[in-house]
Parts: C-alpha cells; structure tokens; sequence
C-alpha cells in the first residue's frame, strides 16, 4: 500500500511538473536551451567547454571574450580582444570569480593552487593561472590561441568560476610575484559554456 501510494505520489509530481512546463533532469522544455544531461551515476557530465566574457574595469575600454576547450591534449584558450593600447598586455586566470571591484582587484592574484613562482606559460614551474601576454596590433584588437597543460576543468587546476585578468601592460614573466603588469583594464569570470563552440 505505502509503494502504490509512493507511486501516485511520484505521477501527481510528474503532471505537475509537465503542467509548469518543467522537464525532467537532462531534459530541456521546448524552445529552452539545454543542459549537460547526467551520467549514469547521477552525475553531470564533464565540463568540456567554458567561456568568460571581459568587460572594462573603471576608465578602461578593454573587452572581449575567452573560449576554453579540452582538446585532449591540454585546454585550448581562444581569445578576441578589443579597446587594448597597442602592444603586450599580461593575461590571467586569477583565484576569485568576482570582478565587482571598480579596478578588478576583487578577482584576487594569480590562479597558483601548487605555491609556485610566477613565470612564462612555457615553463615548467609557475602560477597555473599564468598565460603569458596578449598583444593588441594598432587598433587595439587582439587575438590570442593557446593550449595549455596545466589549466583543466576538473581537480585542484579547475578554472570554473575563477577571474580572467587582462592587464595595462606587459607581463615581463619573471618579476614574482605577478610579473609587474600593472592595472587590471578588463575582468570576466570563466564559467561552463554550452558546448557548441
């Protein structure tokens, strides 16, 4: 009787639910966009794909946005940039998604779970969180392609949910601790993108 009565339940909840025009999990609505369906253990998928857009901290023109794809070989980072000075700009995945401060400092420093010195995205020791320069031709556009090893999507390198920093000026990629770019002209937060890229 508990089980029959379990059951109605469960069945009132699902009409209920189609009434409100809900879907179940993994399912989306008509006209809705859609979600990463669970695994068979009830849990989400991996993520292979995230996004961040970058907007202008206070006085600043610098925007743009930054694509993250697991290529199977590292994450593959895609980034167009517009509203730079011409020349280098530091770029990086810093610890906090949180761009609320009028000059991004609320994005905290470099992303470095492993206590690592800051240095080139090249070397073999540094911050996680360390991509180098991006470099802006004499209109201010800047268009960066990358794979990187050490960034993931899962574990203790997880950039989902961290800031993405772009920066006034050259990162020099030895000055520790952060390699002396100076202010903070653009600030986005990475978060998992819909897969279609």
């Amino acid at each position: 009787m508990r089980i029959r009565n379990l059951a109605l339940q469960v069945a009132a909840l699902t009409m209920m639910a189609g009434a409100f025009g809900c879907a179940p999990s993994g399912e989306t609505a008509e006209g809705e966009g859609t979600t990463n369906p669970p695994t068979a253990a009830g849990q989400m998928q991996p993520v292979t794909e995230a996004v961040a857009v970058l907007h202008p901290t206070e006085g600043n023109q610098a925007s743009g946005i930054a694509h993250f794809v697991d290529s199977g070989m590292g994450i593959r980072v895609i980034v167009d940039m517009e509203g730079l000075s011409p020349g280098d700009h530091g770029f990086h995945v810093h610890e906090y998604g949180d761009c609320s401060a009028p000059d991004g400092t609320s994005a905290g420093g470099h992303f470095n779970p492993d206590d690592q010195p800051h240095g080139a995205p090249t070397d073999t020791e540094r911050h996680v969180g360390d991509l180098g320069n991006i470099s802006a031709d004499e209109t201010g556009m800047a268009h960066l392609e990358w794979t990187d090893t050490f960034l993931s999507f899962s574990g203790p390198h997880s950039i989902v949910g961290r800031g993405i920093i772009v920066h006034a000026g050259a990162d020099d990629l030895t000055s520790q601790p952060t390699g002396n770019a100076g202010a903070r002209v653009a600030c986005g937060v990475i978060g998992i993108a819909r897969g279609d890229m």
